[in-house]
C-alpha cells in the first residue's frame, strides 16, 4: 500500500457567506482546500459532506468526509491507499465521481486507472456501494466485462434497479442490473456518445503534457425523476436523450436502440450537471465560468456567472434547495494545461440557493 501522506487535511478551510463572500453575493463558499482538487460534492439530510479527490501528487486521497475542517480518507484509509502494483479490488484506483444514491447509500465510481490514458488495473473498473450508517463498503460491482483498454468510467445514475454509467474513454454508455451485477454497452461509438467538438475551458482548448487535444466522450448524464428520460452528452456537448425503457431492454439491437436517441439541448463544454425535481437541468459551461439551466423543453438560460466558477464539476442539489458547486479548476492542472500547473489556489466548494428540490437518481 502506499503511504497517506494527507490521511487528515487540515488545510481545508471552512467558510460561511459572511466569513467569505461580498454582501448580497449569490455564492456561498462552503468550504476549500489549499491542497485537494475536488471535483464532485454530495450531502446526506442529516449533513454529511463527502468530496471526491483527483490526486495531484502521490499519496493524497480520492474520497474524503468533510469533518471538523479536515478531509478525513473515507470510508477508511485502506480504501485510500492503493499502490500501482497491487490489485484494484479494494481500494480506489481512480475515484471519479460519487453521490449518494436514492437508496441513502454512498456510491462511488472508480475508472479503474490512476489518470487519463492510464492503463487499467486489475480489478480497477468498479462501481462502490458505502453504508453510511456502518461506513464500510457493502457491495462491489465488478466493471471488467464492459471497461477494457482505453475505457474511462465517469459517472453514474439510478433507475429502480438500473444503474446507468458514461465510458468517456471508449465511447459508450453502460446499463448495470444493480440485482444481478450483470452489465452491457449500449450505443457505443454512437454519434451522441463521441466527442466531435473541441473541449474547452477559459477560452482555451484542454491539451495533455504533449500537447495533444483532450478528449472526454460520454460523460454527464441525468435522470428525470418520473426515470422516462436519461439525458446525456460527451464532456464538449451537445445533450441527447433517450428513454429508459429502451435502455432497459437488452433485445434492441444496435440499430434499434439507435432509433430512439433525440437530440436535446445544445450544450457547451460542461464539467458537470444536476437535474431537479421540476426536470430543470444545471450545466456548467466551461468556456465561459458560469452554470447554465436547461429548461424541460431544452430552451437555456444562466443561472449564475461568475470567473470563480472555474470548471464547475459534478454538482449537487441538496434537500434545502441549494445547489452544490465544485469549482475543481481542473483545465488548469497540469495534465490538461500542456503540463503546465495554473491551479489559483484554494479550490472552493460554492454553493447557490435555487429554491428547488433535488432528484435522487
Amino acid at each position: 500500500m502506499r503511504h497517506l501522506l494527507l490521511a487528515f487535511v487540515p488545510a481545508l478551510v471552512l467558510a460561511t457567506s459572511s466569513a467569505m463572500a461580498a454582501p448580497m453575493d449569490q455564492l456561498v463558499p462552503e468550504f476549500a482546500s489549499n491542497t485537494l482538487i475536488m471535483n464532485g460534492v454530495t450531502t446526506t439530510p442529516d449533513g454529511r459532506r463527502f468530496v471526491v479527490v483527483q490526486p495531484q501528487k502521490p499519496g493524497q486521497l480520492e474520497i474524503a468526509e468533510i469533518t471538523s475542517g479536515s478531509a478525513k480518507p473515507y470510508p477508511d484509509v485502506e480504501w485510500n491507499n492503493w499502490l500501482p502494483s497491487e490489485d484494484g479490488r479494494a481500494a480506489f484506483v481512480g475515484a471519479n465521481s460519487l453521490r449518494v444514491g436514492p437508496d441513502g447509500a454512498l456510491w462511488v465510481v472508480d475508472r479503474g486507472a490512476p489518470g487519463i490514458g492510464a492503463p487499467l488495473a486489475e480489478g480497477g473498473p468498479k462501481l462502490v456501494r458505502i453504508d453510511l450508517a456502518a461506513n464500510r463498503v457493502s457491495r462491489v460491482y465488478d466493471l471488467a466485462s464492459v471497461a477494457q483498454g482505453e475505457s474511462f468510467v465517469d459517472d453514474v445514475r439510478f433507475n429502480g434497479d438500473m444503474a446507468y454509467l458514461t465510458d468517456a474513454g471508449r465511447p459508450a454508455l453502460i446499463v448495470l442490473d444493480l440485482v444481478t451485477g450483470k452489465a452491457r454497452r449500449v450505443l457505443e461509438n454512437h454519434p451522441s456518445t463521441v466527442a466531435a467538438r473541441p473541449l474547452m475551458a477559459e477560452g482555451r482548448q484542454l491539451r495533455d503534457p504533449h500537447g495533444h487535444p483532450v478528449v472526454v466522450h460520454a460523460d454527464q448524464l441525468e435522470v428525470s425523476n418520473d426515470g422516462r428520460w436519461l439525458f446525456y452528452q460527451p464532456c464538449s456537448g451537445p445533450m441527447f436523450r433517450i428513454e429508459t425503457r429502451f435502455l432497459d431492454d437488452p433485445s434492441l439491437d444496435a440499430a434499434a436502440l439507435s432509433g430512439h436517441v433525440a437530440p436535446f439541448a445544445d450544450t457547451p463544454s460542461t464539467g458537470g450537471t444536476a437535474i431537479d425535481l421540476a426536470g430543470t437541468i444545471y450545466v456548467s459551461d466551461t468556456d465561459h465560468s458560469r452554470v447554465l439551466k436547461i429548461s424541460p423543453a431544452g430552451e437555456i438560460s444562466t443561472l449564475v456567472d461568475d470567473p470563480r466558477l472555474a470548471w464547475i464539476d459534478a454538482m449537487w442539489i441538496d434537500d434545502d434547495g441549494k445547489l452544490w458547486m465544485p469549482a475543481a479548476q481542473l483545465n488548469r492542472t497540469a495534465g490538461l494545461n500542456e503540463g503546465k500547473d495554473a491551479v489559483d489556489w484554494p479550490v472552493t466548494v460554492y454553493s447557490i440557493a435555487i429554491g428547488a428540490k433535488p432528484v435522487r437518481r
